[in-house]
C-alpha cells in the first residue's frame, strides 16, 4: 500500500504539502475584532492572493505536488449523510444554539450545490445581513446586537501547520487553544475519516482531548526525534498523551524532546523562533541561543521516562541528534533592532523543500543574506500582506509526504 502520508524530516525532499489560499474571510476582519481572531493586522486580500499563487509556483516548479485543504475537505464529503454531518458539527461549533435559527443555517449550507463553494462560505463566516430572516431570537442576540456576524469567519485557516501535523505515516489532530481556531480542524477531521485517499491514516492526537496542542510546535528532527514545543498555545499534558502515542513500534519514533519555550504572542509556536534548514543548521530567535530547558520523552515497557535537561540549544541538538558540529543561524544576524524586525515577521519560520533548501520571505533580507552566506539556497516569496497574518511558509504548508534523508 502507498503511503498517502509519510513525513519523517523536516529537510527530506518536499513532494506533496497542502495549503490553503487566503479567500474573503480575509475580508471580514475588522479592526475592533482583531484580539478576538487572533490578528494584528488586515491583509489586503487581492495582493495576498497573488503572495499566496506565487508561493505555491515556488513550489511547483520545485517538484512539490501542491494540494488545497478547501478541495481536499470538498472531496470528503462522499454522500448527502456526511454533508449532515458536517453542517451539523459546524453548526454547534460555531455556537448556534437557538433551534430555529440552526435550522435556517442548516438550510443554507444545504443549498450550495458545489460542496467546494460551501466549505469556503463556512471558512469566510456569515454576516448577519446574509440570512434574509434574521431576526433576534433570545437576550444574546439582543447583547450582540451590535456584533456583524452570525458565525465567525476563520482568517487564520491559510495557516495549514496548525490544525494537524502529518508525522510518520499518521497524523495528529489538534485541540487547538482558542475556540477561534479550533473549528478550523473540523476539516481535517472529515478529510481523515472520509476522504477516499486519506481515511485510513492513523492518529497520535484527537481534536477531543482535554489539552491543547497545535502543529506550529511540531517539528520532526530526524525519522526517531520529534522536537514539540511547551509554547502558549500548547500544553504539557498535551505533549505527554502525544508521546504516548506515537512512541511505538508503528510509528517507529524513539524520543520527543519537549522544549521550555516563553509564553507569549512573539514565541506563539516553537517554529516561529526555530526551524531546520539542513542536517545541522537551524534557524533560532537570538533569545532562545542560550540555555534553555528541554524535557527528553522516551517509553521503556509501556510508561513514559522524562529526564530533564538545562543546556545550551547546540549541545543539546548535537547530543540527541548525534552530530558533531551545529550552525544556529540568527535571525536579524548581530542587529537587534534587525532581530525584532524581521522576527516580527517570521525570520526564523521558513520552509525546507529538500536538504539546505528553503523558502522564506523577501521582507526578511538581512536573515535572508545570513542563511545565503551558510550556503542555504533561498527561494524568495513575496511577503508585503501575508505576512499580517503572523506566519511564515513553515506556517503556511503542511507537508503530507517527504522524501526519506
Amino acid at each position: 500500500m502507498i503511503n498517502k502520508i509519510y513525513v519523517n524530516s523536516e529537510i527530506g525532499r518536499l513532494k506533496k504539502v497542502l495549503l490553503h489560499r487566503p479567500g474573503k474571510e480575509i475580508e471580514n476582519l475588522m479592526p475592533e475584532y482583531l484580539e478576538r481572531l487572533l490578528f494584528d493586522d488586515i491583509p489586503y486580500l487581492e495582493i495576498a492572493q497573488k503572495e499566496h499563487d506565487a508561493f505555491a509556483e515556488i513550489l511547483k516548479n520545485n517538484g512539490v505536488e501542491v494540494v488545497y485543504l478547501e478541495n481536499l475537505a470538498s472531496e470528503a464529503i462522499i454522500n448527502e449523510e456526511v454533508k449532515d454531518k458536517l453542517i451539523n458539527e459546524f453548526l454547534k461549533e460555531a455556537g448556534i444554539q437557538n433551534s430555529h435559527r440552526f435550522d435556517s443555517l442548516k438550510e443554507f449550507f444545504k443549498s450550495f450545490n458545489n460542496n467546494k463553494d460551501m466549505i469556503l462560505k463556512m471558512a469566510e463566516g456569515i454576516r448577519k445581513k446574509e440570512i434574509k430572516d434574521y431576526d433576534k431570537r433570545n437576550l444574546t442576540d439582543y447583547l450582540e446586537d451590535d456584533y456583524p456576524f452570525l458565525i465567525d469567519p476563520m482568517p487564520n485557516l491559510y495557516f495549514t501547520r496548525d490544525p494537524f501535523a502529518s508525522i510518520g505515516s499518521g497524523i495528529s489532530l489538534h485541540k487547538m487553544l482558542t475556540e477561534t481556531r479550533n473549528r478550523e480542524t473540523l476539516f481535517a477531521k472529515f478529510i481523515f475519516n472520509y476522504h477516499p485517499d486519506y481515511k485510513n491514516t492513523p492518529f497520535w492526537y484527537s481534536r477531543k482531548d482535554e489539552f491543547s496542542l497545535e502543529g506550529g510546535d511540531i517539528l520532526i528532527l530526524n525519522n526517531e526525534t520529534i522536537a514539540v514545543g511547551i509554547s502558549q498555545r500548547t500544553h504539557p499534558i498535551a505533549i505527554e498523551k502525544f508521546a504516548d502515542n506515537i512512541l511505538n513500534e508503528e510509528s517507529k519514533f524513539k524520543r520527543v524532546l519537549a522544549f521550555d519555550i516563553p509564553k507569549h504572542r512573539s514565541f506563539m509556536h516553537l517554529d516561529t523562533v526555530f526551524t531546520m534548514v539542513d542536517y545541522d543548521k537551524f534557524t533560532i530567535h537570538p533569545n532562545i541561543q542560550g540555555n534553555i530547558i528541554v524535557f527528553s520523552i522516551t517509553k521503556k515497557d509501556g510508561k513514559l521516562e522524562i529526564d530533564k535537561e538545562k543546556g545550551i540549544l547546540e549541545d543539546i541538538l548535537k547530543k540527541y541528534l548525534n552530530l558533531d558540529n551545529v550552525d544556529l543561524i540568527k535571525c536579524g544576524g548581530k542587529s537587534v533592532i534587525d532581530a525584532a524586525r524581521e522576527q516580527w515577521n517570521d525570520g526564523s519560520n521558513t520552509l525546507a523543500i529538500a536538504p539546505g533548501e528553503v523558502v522564506v520571505y523577501s521582507r526578511n533580507y538581512v536573515t535572508n543574506k545570513i542563511l545565503q552566506d551558510y550556503g542555504i539556497k533561498t527561494h524568495i516569496m513575496p511577503s508585503s500582506e501575508l505576512s499580517r497574518g503572523r506566519g511564515g511558509p513553515r506556517c503556511m504548508s503542511m507537508p503530507l509526504i517527504r522524501e526519506d534523508i
